[in-house]
């Protein structure tokens, strides 16, 4: 199992009025890690897209909302993988509060789809080498 955790300031523009973050702004903190988790291992999406010719769309998106967020808090994003990917990939994220209370827990699926015909395919080889050489 590979896991990562990523630190992200709550920022004004994702809380309501009161300060609390959005219940939407907790899959923008799951794309942030997974960002963040590719530029780890030295790739991007844009790396994949343009070497490859793969994008990887989300499939299904999972939260559960536990306790907010607040503003100007510092969270941290724990981003899992359990296994390695075939024409789907799964993502695990748990994000805590600066206190270590968890928040949130989710899930995203992504698959790979051939970036001109937009086709599903395979995990692209070098991001599976890129998967085996950190998990």
């Amino acid at each position: 199992m590979l896991t990562r955790d990523f630190k992200f300031r709550v920022w004004y523009k994702d809380t309501d009025q009161m300060g609390i973050v959005h219940h939407s702004n907790y899959i923008c903190y799951y794309e942030a890690a997974r960002s963040e988790l590719l530029r780890s291992f030295g790739s991007s999406y844009a790396d994949m897209e343009e070497k490859d010719g793969v994008m990887m769309p989300i499939l299904e998106v999972h939260s559960k909302y536990l306790r907010p967020a607040h503003y100007d808090e510092l969270i941290t994003v724990r981003i899992s993988l359990r296994e390695l990917p075939k024409a789907r990939i799964t993502f695990e994220y748990e994000i805590y509060n600066e206190a270590g209370e968890l928040l949130n827990t989710g899930s995203t699926v992504l698959g790979f789809i051939h970036r001109d015909t937009r086709r599903p395919c395979r995990a692209p080889k070098g991001f599976m080498e890129l998967l085996e050489k950190n998990l």
